[in-house]
């Protein structure tokens, strides 16, 4: 896929993950490094076993990331108040060190099906993997295993590439406040 340069990441994964025609998809960051323990066979197996799962994420250099969404509903002049903590819901059945959770980092095995119905929204640019798992509570069921991990390259200062990889105060402010509109929020807290 050839998309405009910085004109929108997430409309560049919407147009990718409609082209898929696979029953899943492994997504990695460009900067992960695949090792022995990266057995996305395993992936495959669990989301084989529980078909109701649609994203099941792992580890990243042996630390598993995880988290939870916590929604307070707040009164109606204010919005919501919306948190989202390191922590787990419960174990998932049958599988030793699976646990379901709301996030996982961006090293999962998805369903097809189900991020598209979910999508990106395209309105973010950069920085939103947190918003998409948010845009999906309640319409994806997520988990997360220890045991599969992936490695991640070491980085050095390269001023262009984290001028594109890291989003500057003005784009920030910008997101917050099409969350805050989108989410009918008062607050959030990453």
């Amino acid at each position: 896929m050839i998309m405009v340069t910085s004109q929108g990441w997430f409309a560049g994964r919407n147009l990718t993950v409609s082209q898929l025609t696979t029953k899943y998809f492994l997504w990695v960051n460009d900067d992960f490094v695949f090792l022995n323990e990266t057995q996305i066979e395993s992936f495959v197996e669990i989301m084989e076993a529980l078909p109701e799962l649609d994203v099941l994420g792992g580890e990243v250099l042996g630390d598993q990331f995880y988290f939870v969404l916590e929604y307070d509903e707040g009164d109606e002049s204010d919005g919501g108040c919306l948190r989202c903590i390191k922590g787990l819901h419960q174990p998932l059945p049958s599988n030793d060190g699976c646990f379901l959770v709301d996030d996982v980092v961006n090293y999962f095995l998805a369903s097809t099906d189900a991020v598209q119905r979910v999508g990106f929204d395209p309105f973010l640019k950069r920085v939103g993997h947190t918003e998409f798992f948010i845009d999906g509570v309640g319409k994806l069921m997520v988990a997360s295993c220890k045991g599969i991990s992936v490695g991640h390259q070491i980085h050095r200062a390269q001023d262009t590439y984290d001028s594109y990889r890291n989003q500057g105060k003005l784009e920030e402010e910008r997101k917050l406040a099409h969350h805050f509109s989108k989410n009918y929020l008062n607050y959030i807290k990453y």
